[in-house]
């Protein structure tokens, strides 16, 4: 698990698709239309390439975004594409005013087909494994619908990476279906070299794009 990965980035891409799962109805729900890809980042200093992530995906998609407290001190959000809403958590009741009235994180789970955590960060993930849910991000993948595709792209120190908490909060999302898109071998921003580093914004969006496109072609050789 905690191997450098050597492949090149078609390869890679290659790889993760073809471990991934996906129930038929997503395909299905976007051939008439673009896909709805909901981006979430949570308190890494990867986050600085969230901007760049939303630029990939939204000419191909329609977009939204979810940020994190911690996140929110790395993402420039004057870079955000202008279509590109972000919800924060001061979003998340900020609408609501009596029974009836819509919950933000139901509704982005309604709306969205598939759901992309980059960068997912150590504290993060250790949340999913345990089921907390104490903000915006962690309440969507509470209620998310695990028939539809969830993504994560894990980034931390080489240290936190190679943590055994680390492996057992990757297990336990796995039991769920959650897939994992792996961190790389690097240069970190704190200095060291080693694994743990985010998947580049393009290979994120070519893994996800190769993988629904890649179903909807099976669905529709076996019509």
């Amino acid at each position: 698990m905690h191997g450098a990965y050597q492949n090149t980035e078609k390869e890679k891409v290659m790889e993760i698709a073809e471990s991934l799962k996906l129930d038929m109805e997503v395909v299905s729900n976007t051939s008439l239309r673009k896909p709805r890809i909901l981006l979430a980042a949570s308190g890494s200093v990867a986050a600085i390439k969230f901007a760049n992530l939303c630029h990939c995906f939204i000419e191909w998609a329609e977009v939204k975004a979810v940020a994190t407290k911690a996140s929110m001190h790395f993402i420039d959000k004057a870079a955000l594409p202008k279509d590109v809403t972000l919800y924060t958590d001061e979003e998340e009741w900020s609408s609501w005013n009596k029974l009836g009235d819509d919950v933000l994180h139901i509704e982005l789970c309604r709306w969205a087909d598939i759901m992309v955590i980059a960068p997912l960060s150590a504290n993060t993930l250790g949340k999913i494994a345990g089921g907390l849910c104490d903000n915006l991000l962690t309440c969507i993948v509470r209620a998310w619908d695990y028939s539809k595709p969830l993504f994560v792209a894990p980034a931390m120190n080489t240290l936190m990476w190679n943590n055994p908490f680390t492996e057992r909060h990757l297990m336990l999302i796995d039991d769920l279906g959650i897939n994992l898109i792996p961190p790389v071998t690097k240069r970190l921003a704190c200095g060291d070299y080693g694994n743990g580093a985010m998947a580049e914004p393009s290979l994120i969006f070519s893994t996800v794009r190769l993988f629904l496109e890649s179903r909807g072609q099976s669905s529709n050789g076996s019509q």
